[in-house]
């Protein structure tokens, strides 16, 4: 079987010394998921019920640890719901990687409902926060 992109991010998080994963599967991350699966002895997925949960979960296990924190969900919506969590992340500095998917390559620009601009939440997010203390 050939070597998808998904291994070679798997491959990547391992040899960050990332060993878990926080996140729900979903359509946009099958690969991902199953390159998670074949590599389970290296790296553990830790499956939630919501992704808001697992920016949490990666936040608190960055604070508490001072590892990578990493959170996978899919994309549109489910990428959304983290951004609570990295919130939390980047007001205490807490190192924290999020992963989301993408929509099938031909629903691309066609206004589906898990169309969203991700890049463009998160730079809203790392650029709108005052972070100075009083």
């Amino acid at each position: 079987m050939a070597t998808t992109a998904a291994d070679f991010l798997v491959k990547g998080l391992i040899d960050w010394g990332v060993d878990t994963v926080f996140g729900i599967p979903g359509d946009g991350i099958n690969g991902i998921m199953e390159a998670l699966r074949q590599r389970q002895k290296e790296i553990r997925f830790i499956q939630v019920r919501h992704e808001e949960t697992a920016a949490f979960m990666a936040c608190g296990y960055a604070k508490f640890t001072g590892r990578l924190g990493v959170c996978l969900a899919t994309s549109g919506p489910g990428g959304i719901h983290l951004l609570n969590g990295l919130y939390d992340a980047k007001l205490d500095g807490a190192p924290v990687l999020a992963l989301t998917g993408l929509q099938y390559h031909d629903l691309i620009h066609t206004f589906t409902p898990s169309r969203s601009r991700m890049s463009s939440l998160i730079s809203f997010l790392w650029t709108s926060a005052d972070t100075t203390p009083g």
